[in-house]
C-alpha cells in the first residue's frame, strides 16, 4: 500500500503544483494540498488543525482552501476559510469532493487533486478575483506528513 510520501510520483507532484499555480493565477485565493498517512479521529477536526498549522487562516482576505488527504485511512476533506464559506453555496465543497472521489477510488490521485484544485480556483475567481498587487501568501508545494 502507498504512503503519503509515495502516493504521487515526482511528475504527478509537479502536475498538482502546476494546477495550484494555474488555479491561483486568476484569484487572490490560496489553495494548499496536504497529504499524510493517518487521520487520528475526525477528518474535519484534523483538517482544521492542519489548516491552522499551515496558516491558511491567516491570509489577508481569509480565502485559503485546504485539500486534505489521509491515504492509509482513506479519508479526505476540503476546508475553506470563513471568507470563502460566506460566499460559496453550502453544497459546493461536497460537490467537489464527490467528483474527486471518483478518481481516488480508481487510484488516480493526481487527476483527482488536479480536478478539485481547478474547480476550487474557478469558484475562488468568482468571489476573489486576482488583484494586481496580489502576493502568494501560501507556498504552492504539497505538504507531506509520513505519520
Amino acid at each position: 500500500m502507498s504512503n503519503a510520501i509515495t502516493i504521487l510520483n515526482h511528475e504527478e507532484d509537479q502536475r498538482v503544483v502546476e494546477a495550484i499555480k494555474q488555479a491561483e493565477h486568476n484569484t487572490s485565493g490560496e489553495i494548499k494540498v496536504h497529504i499524510e498517512n493517518h487521520c487520528k479521529g475526525d477528518v474535519e477536526q484534523r483538517s482544521l488543525f492542519v489548516f491552522k498549522r499551515l496558516k491558511l487562516n491567516e491570509t489577508k482576505l481569509r480565502n485559503g482552501v485546504l485539500i486534505y488527504l489521509a491515504i492509509k485511512d482513506r479519508k479526505f476533506a476540503i476546508l475553506g476559510d470563513e471568507g470563502i464559506d460566506k460566499v460559496v453555496g453550502d453544497g459546493f465543497w461536497n460537490d467537489v469532493k464527490d467528483l474527486m472521489l471518483q478518481s481516488f477510488k480508481e487510484g488516480r490521485f493526481a487527476e483527482g487533486l488536479e480536478y478539485g484544485i481547478l474547480r476550487c480556483g474557478e469558484k475562488l475567481k468568482t468571489y476573489f478575483p486576482y488583484q494586481s498587487d496580489d502576493v502568494n501568501e501560501i507556498p504552492d508545494e504539497i505538504s507531506y506528513e509520513n505519520n
